[in-house]
């Protein structure tokens, strides 16, 4: 099959998609789909409410072709995003707090979200088979992401925070840093380091983003090394500067103002003293020969 073509194409034909969506679909009803592992009933509704306030159908807040992405994956028409509501983190500074907290939004049935997608497609260029990313907070399962193995072309997970207690504050979700590693390692073993055509367009591989906090929350020393050294040195990481208060933010002093060009600066040299050197903020390159 073409290398232009999303990797999913090659369960479908075999039928493995068909029996991976049944599955994912039958766990709904006692759901341990991500990480809270809340064992809600989301087929039939009834008993415990599940965290993500989710039930069978997704959530689609808005779609439209994304110009504000990274260089690699907006190309010139924009990249194909679609913004599903709810969130199994509950960071207090989200900045889609509308979205992932109010759960703003209709539900899609399965085959309305296909055609967004091929309409999507079409938008972006005429007849291109666009590879799949998959964009998530990072708090994942590891037996989630393996139903995903051959769907996902490329993941682009947030790493957000290195510290226990931090995450619980900030993201009720104390155990996010070992959780995030698990799925950073999972994410790494079936697509490899990213991979960019001809024309820096990302088609394959693992992209990370890191949004820089103020006063060092974010713990971005930690999160670089744990890259450059578990994950790998041609990592693709996105160091974000555009943190700014949202949500509930102002009633956590140490996190109430934007980051400063300083700290955004100071988190990108760490990010190279540790070993990384690929970034969303210069040009795209292709890995060095022989990476994975």
């Amino acid at each position: 099959m073409p290398a232009q073509y999303p990797s999913y194409l090659n369960l479908l034909a075999t039928g493995e998609l068909a029996r991976r969506a049944a599955q994912a679909v039958a766990g709904l009803s006692e759901c341990v789909g991500c990480a809270r592992q809340c064992h809600a009933d989301r087929l039939q509704g009834g008993g415990r409410a599940p965290f993500c306030r989710t039930g069978r159908l997704a959530v689609v807040s808005s779609f439209f072709p994304h110009h504000g992405e990274e260089d690699c994956l907006r190309g010139v028409h924009g990249s194909g995003t679609i913004f599903f509501s709810q969130c199994n983190l509950r960071c207090v500074f989200c900045q889609n707090f509308d979205i992932s907290w109010q759960g703003a939004g209709t539900c899609v049935e399965p085959p309305l979200l296909a055609r967004i997608m091929l309409d999507l497609q079409r938008r972006a260029r005429d007849g291109l088979h666009l590879p799949i990313v998959y964009n998530t907070g990072g708090y994942d399962s590891v037996d989630t992401l393996r139903l995903l193995d051959g769907v996902v072309d490329i993941y682009m997970p947030d790493y957000k925070m290195t510290d226990a207690e931090t995450a619980q504050d900030l993201l009720q979700a104390a155990d996010y840093p070992e959780v995030v590693c698990r799925a950073l390692r999972e994410m790494q073993r079936q697509v490899g380091d990213l991979v960019v055509d001809e024309s820096g367009i990302a088609r394959r591989g693992l992209l990370v983003r890191h949004l820089v906090m103020p006063h060092g929350k974010a713990g971005t020393r930690a999160a670089m090394r744990f890259l450059a050294r578990e994950i790998s040195p041609h990592t693709f990481v996105n160091i974000m500067r555009q943190y700014r208060p949202a949500g509930y933010a102002e009633s956590f002093p140490s996190i109430d103002r934007p980051v400063t060009h300083a700290e955004w600066a100071e988190a990108v040299q760490m990010a190279r003293e540790e070993g990384l050197s690929r970034f969303d903020h210069a040009a795209c390159q292709p890995i060095p020969r022989g990476s994975k």
